[in-house]
């Protein structure tokens, strides 16, 4: 049997347990209480550096030939054949086709047996002249038939020249029956087929023929961007870059020919050209192309990737990393944005780490890890 001695040590000890029980279950929950720290933030850093930044304007254009060429017909007669094929490139001087030349050739034998029967009229004509020279001073011819003679042989003579014109007429006709190609370039499609009759003032023509090489674009740029490229041009060639509509393929890179000498004032924008060599045939007549032009250089400016520049309500900030992995917001001061960098006229200095990505679970003060 348990005696009352030991029961009062048990009822004792059972009270005690129960107390610290209770003590514990209603103390302020120290460890647990004191709120975790947040979990840092994953996210991807890079420095603020110095660098050299093109400085780009862009505008849409469209690509334009050359030198384009209809080819039409400069006499009149039957279309006798056709010396090309659609699309190939020709030569300058190349011949293309060929109208009947038979009618022409007839005029030009004409005109040159014109000017030999007028030939042997003016030696007979001369001859006679002389003969009149010898016999005026003894009387034996007046002194009219030796002028009406002398105009005899001056009209003669006035109409070789006539016929030599003629002559030169009737070759230049001939040869325009031979159509040759102007230029270098890649033909179209035939407008008209051999065997049909052609006319001088036909203005449809026979094939449209376009220098592909080197090629020319026309574009737009905004008037304010007028002044730096005036002093890009002043300075020596500026480069130009041919892309692609999606921006994503470079076409050609190219020179900036001229610029247009007036300002559209229903657009404020001003029209330029630049050519480009156009080696593989990328650029194609009529195609659309953003067009990019080198107005300078920005050397030893300050840059940061463009993913880091945020926009608040006051304006591009962005999240700069502390020495303790803490964050803080720095408002900037934009400059020149080129390709994936953006420059920074103020707000950060050189070899600062800024965050560039998951910005949005940011805050100041905001704990973040870099992966």
């Amino acid at each position: 049997m348990i005696n009352r001695s030991t029961r009062l040590w048990l009822a004792a000890a059972v009270a005690l347990g129960i107390g610290a029980i209770i003590w514990y279950t209603h103390q302020p929950a120290s460890a647990a209480a004191t709120a975790a720290e947040p979990e840092a933030v994953p996210v991807h850093t890079a420095l603020a550096v110095r660098s050299t930044v093109p400085v780009y304007f862009e505008g849409l254009g469209t690509v334009q030939g050359f030198n384009t060429v209809t080819i039409t017909a400069r006499v009149d007669g039957e279309l006798q054949q056709v010396d090309f094929s659609e699309g190939e490139h020709v030569s300058k001087g190349q011949l293309l086709a060929q109208i009947d030349p038979r009618p022409f050739r007839a005029a030009l034998e004409q005109a040159e047996a014109t000017q030999a029967k007028d030939a042997a009229q003016l030696a007979s004509a001369k001859a006679d002249l002389a003969r009149y020279l010898v016999l005026a001073p003894q009387h034996l011819t007046s002194q009219q038939t030796l002028d009406d003679q002398r105009a005899t042989v001056a009209q003669i003579d006035a109409q070789l020249r006539i016929d030599a014109a003629v002559i030169d007429n009737a070759h230049t006709q001939l040869a325009y029956t031979r159509i040759t190609s102007p230029i270098d370039g890649r033909t179209g499609i035939r407008l008209i087929d051999a065997g049909n009759n052609v006319r001088a003032s036909d203005t449809g023509g026979i094939v449209v023929i376009t220098q592909m090489q080197p090629i020319s674009a026309v574009f737009t740029l905004p008037e304010a961007d007028l002044l730096q490229v005036n002093q890009a041009l002043a300075a020596g060639t500026v480069s130009v870059t041919a892309l692609s509509q999606d921006g994503k393929s470079v076409l050609d890179t190219g020179k900036l020919a001229v610029v247009d000498n007036q300002i559209d004032p229903t657009t404020g924008t001003m029209r330029l050209k630049a050519t480009f060599p156009n080696p593989r045939e990328t650029m194609w007549p009529g195609e659309f192309v953003n067009v990019r032009v080198l107005a300078s250089q920005q050397r030893g400016v300050v840059t940061l990737p463009s993913e880091a520049v945020q926009e608040g309500p006051d304006g591009p900030f962005t999240y700069v990393v502390k020495a303790d992995s803490t964050v803080e917001v720095r408002p900037l001061k934009l400059g020149q944005q080129s390709g994936d960098r953006t420059v920074i006229d103020s707000g950060v200095a050189p070899g600062e780490r800024v965050v560039t990505s998951n910005q949005f679970h940011l805050q100041p003060g905001a704990r973040v890890r870099s992966s």
